[in-house]
């Protein structure tokens, strides 16, 4: 039996030449929303989570640090400037940090958000709208400030940490904020900045500012009453633990959300933040253990808010072995910082902001200069297309010079802007509680609250 098949066509029919260029430009299209939908579901959860590191995450963190009579008075400085510096940020706040004006601040074109909407901003972030970009720059507005509480906690009167707070964000964190990320800033590394220095997530920005802004504070408040001669110890650790974790966990979206988008960027900022945590809290503990023969949950918790702060600027350009190298140092150096620094020169420093902050930010802004290799962050290209060298390991030992400036400039901000801030609040309203308020504590002298009321 013989069985017959049609012949088939020599050559398939081919797709018209415009039909094939509408496929592949629909698929573009797919993907590039897919794309963009992905990242702004990670940019929006990214948002939460550095909203968490400052409520509940700091404000208990802190909370737990001080003395019982005043955990109201300091959980209320950071859910007051959750409210404050978002209402600032909306109106000026965001256009004078990533409006276009000069090297040093921003423009007026955001102002009250004009123009902010659901369409990319392709200078900062092609793949979410600008409204998201936004709101995730907001939450470090809200957390930097919050920051510096931890200097003046139970001795600043609350209507004079609230006009410091405002000033402080005009005068120190909006140019920061622009130097660094803005358009044409003078220290911005990717756009059209005249000394490129690497800040991944708030290095300089954020952690330098805050924490030298805390030490100027401290020094100007003067001690608390009874410092160094009567016992000031935490009221309650189990609430800081509590905080600290919230931190750690919060501080995926600092960091990994700093790269803007869901990809590979943020998969290897998310493993260096939390190996730089891990490293920290295993130095820290283990120069404690060495020195006191103990060592304390307060070490540890102290110990994993070091490493973050030191990984932050170099989340987004190391790779995980010198993450947790950096983790490791800060463990040490902050450790160090706050006892035998501390103690040697007397500033009564609260709840340790410039030891941890001032000191684990300047850490890391250099030791990123070291470690960044366009091996992680090949966003920095020649006119070839080719990636450029970035830290020392690439062999751009002018790096670590680029980021010594960076830091200093945050320092130099944060010690005049400071200064400026609080002799002003000071000729306001005065600083300083009265000895009566502090000694009642500033519950119940500032708020008319108690945190633990035994009768109810």
């Amino acid at each position: 039996m013989c069985l017959a098949f049609p012949l088939m066509p020599l050559a398939m029919a081919q797709p018209a030449p415009d039909a094939l260029a509408k496929e592949v430009e629909s698929l573009k299209s797919a993907v590039s929303a897919a794309q963009t939908s992905g990242d702004n579901a990670w940019m929006l959860a990214s948002c939460a989570l550095v909203l968490l590191m400052t409520g509940p995450g700091l404000a208990l963190f802190y909370g737990g640090l001080v003395r019982k009579k005043n955990v109201l008075g300091t959980l209320m400085h950071s859910f007051v400037l959750m409210a404050l510096a978002t209402v600032v940020w909306a109106v000026i706040g965001y256009s004078l940090s990533f409006g276009e004006g000069n090297a040093i601040i921003g423009g007026t074109q955001y102002l009250f958000l004009n123009g902010v909407g659901t369409d990319p901003n392709a200078d900062y972030a092609a793949t979410i709208p600008q409204l998201t970009f936004m709101a995730f720059q907001l939450m470090f507005a809200i957390i930097t400030p919050a920051l510096i509480s931890g200097a003046y906690a139970e001795r600043i009167k609350f209507s004079a940490m609230v006009l410091y707070t405002t000033l402080w964000l005009f005068i120190v964190y909006f140019p920061m904020a622009h130097m660094v990320w803005g358009k044409g800033g003078l220290l911005n590394a990717f756009l059209g900045g005249k000394i490129p220095c690497f800040d991944f997530a708030g290095g300089t920005v954020v952690h330098i500012t805050s924490g030298v802004s805390a030490l100027v504070a401290a020094i100007y408040l003067k001690p608390r009453k009874g410092y160094g001669v009567d016992p000031i110890r935490p009221h309650n650790l189990v609430l800081s633990f509590t905080g600290a974790c919230l931190l750690w966990f919060g501080w995926f979206g600092f960091n990994a959300g700093s790269a803007l988008g869901s990809g590979g960027l943020a998969s290897s900022a998310f493993v260096a933040t939390h190996f730089g945590a891990a490293a920290a809290t295993v130095g820290w503990l283990l120069a404690e253990w060495m020195k006191s023969g103990k060592p304390s949950i307060l070490g540890g918790i102290s110990g994993s808010v070091a490493g973050l702060v030191a990984i932050t600027p170099a989340s987004g350009f190391v790779k995980p072995m010198p993450a947790l190298l950096i983790g490791f140092i800060a463990g040490v150096v902050c450790y160090l910082m706050v006892t035998a620094v501390k103690n040697k020169f007397g500033y009564d420093d609260s709840l340790d902001a410039f030891g941890v902050h001032g000191a684990g930010g300047t850490l890391g802004a250099i030791l990123t200069g070291v470690f960044a290799t366009n091996a992680v962050n090949n966003a920095l290209k020649d006119a070839s297309g080719n990636p450029l060298p970035l830290g020392l390991v690439d062999g751009n030992a002018a790096q670590i010079g680029n980021q010594a400036i960076g830091a200093g400039i945050a320092i130099a901000l944060g010690l005049v802007g400071s200064f400026i801030c609080l002799k002003v609040a000071d000729m306001v309203c005065g600083l300083r509680a009265s000895d009566e308020h502090e000694t009642e504590g500033l519950d119940l002298s500032m708020h008319g609250e108690e945190g633990y009321n035994l009768e109810a």
